[in-house]
């Protein structure tokens, strides 16, 4: 019966190639940031929308959300969208990749639910790129008596198995004092000089981190005028550890070099999160082990070891979802190297034929993970 029902989603999700490639290219080409998706938290469900799934659009209360359903079996297998791309590099992490992909296995799914005793939900999950939108959704009962929840990422090779860092994400500001460069430079209170310390103190500090540990930013704002000294400067940096414990032990020290930039130049020092901490993964082993017979039946080949196979330990709000039910986050190659995420030349390889066959396979691999997954009715039960 198993056999069956695989061969029954693979035959829709084939069926619906076209639209699903077409989905994936269109959000390809208008790339939206984080919660910003508003478009493609429209375009996302359509497909499902027409497929019977019920659609409650701006989930939860979050307008760049949405949750679709199918089915009233017994066992909840939830498939994670997102659809927000990167700033100045549009689609450059895949993200259209994976909303097509997961509406693909959503489609899959729903061919078989009643003779396989699902339920079968796709989560529209924004601003994944640093905004934590599925820990938004989490603090708001998303997720919520899920038996399995899954999603699939492009990358450069296949790799089975999420190791993501744990990352806190801040946003970081100084206040100083503005003053002509030249003629009154010992009034100004340098606002790009504080950042210059910090990332200095950041620098030394990384020879005492752990090997693991990755700190990094970037300065988005630092002055107007080369004869002004800046009176503000702002900043995005992330820190990144194995584990949330380690995170929170890592994290005072990284604030006490944002600190000295403070105390060197006499600004002010402002620092916020920009969402909660995203958590280490914790992969649920049975379903990681169904994904992976069923990529390799489909002609997938994991990759060894190595550089190329580092993408699965970049961070995701995936990571909380898995510490409250059971999860996986595999990564699907598309052939980029020498690209790799968050390069333009990546972006390009998000679209066009090895991109299209990735989709494919993975929403198949997640269908039939999916079913592997699933608790058929006994006979004497009949259909739900």
């Amino acid at each position: 019966m198993t056999a069956d029902m695989k061969e029954a989603a693979r035959q829709t999700v084939h069926r619906r190639a076209e639209e699903l490639i077409a989905l994936s290219e269109r959000l390809h080409a208008d790339p939206e940031t984080a919660w910003e998706e508003h478009r493609a938290a429209a375009a996302v469900p359509e497909l499902l929308d027409r497929a019977g799934f019920d659609i409650t659009p701006s989930y939860l209360g979050l307008e760049t959300a949405f949750h679709a359903r199918f089915g009233g079996g017994p066992v909840r297998i939830a498939l994670c969208a997102e659809y927000d791309a990167l700033p100045g590099l549009g689609h450059a992490c895949g993200h259209n990749l994976i909303a097509a992909s997961s509406v693909g296995a959503a489609l899959g799914l729903a061919a078989v639910a009643d003779d396989a005793g699902l339920t079968v939900e796709v989560y529209g999950t924004p601003a994944e790129e640093g905004g934590g939108g599925k820990i938004e959704l989490l603090d708001r009962g998303a997720f919520a008596g899920v038996d399995l929840a899954m999603m699939v990422h492009p990358a450069p090779v296949d790799v089975a198995e999420a190791r993501p860092f744990a990352v806190s994400h801040s946003r970081i500001s100084y206040t100083g004092k503005s003053a002509h460069a030249a003629a009154y430079p010992e009034a100004g209170v340098n606002a790009a000089d504080a950042f210059t310390v910090a990332q200095v103190a950041i620098g030394l500090l990384r020879q005492q981190l752990p090997a693991s540990a990755r700190v990094h930013g970037v300065v988005t704002h630092a002055g107007d005028a080369p004869n002004a000294i800046p009176e503000r400067s702002t900043g995005r940096w992330y820190v990144r550890a194995e584990t949330l414990a380690e995170l929170a032990a890592l994290e005072p020290r990284v604030t006490r070099a944002f600190e000295a930039g403070a105390l060197a130049t006499g600004c002010e020092l402002r620092i916020e999160p920009e969402s909660r901490p995203y958590a280490e993964f914790r992969n649920d082993e049975t379903a990681l082990g169904h994904y992976r017979t069923n990529a390799l039946a489909l002609g997938r080949e994991f990759a060894p070891p190595g550089q190329a196979a580092r993408m699965n330990r970049a961070s995701t709000d995936m990571g909380n979802v898995s510490q409250v039910v059971p999860a996986i986050h595999p990564y699907i190659g598309i052939g980029s190297l020498p690209a790799t995420n968050h390069q333009h030349e990546f972006a390009a390889h998000c679209v066009g034929g090895t991109a299209e066959r990735a989709l494919l396979d993975g929403a198949m691999a997640l269908a039939w993970t999916g079913v592997d997954r699933a608790r058929p009715p006994r006979p004497s039960e009949g259909p739900r």
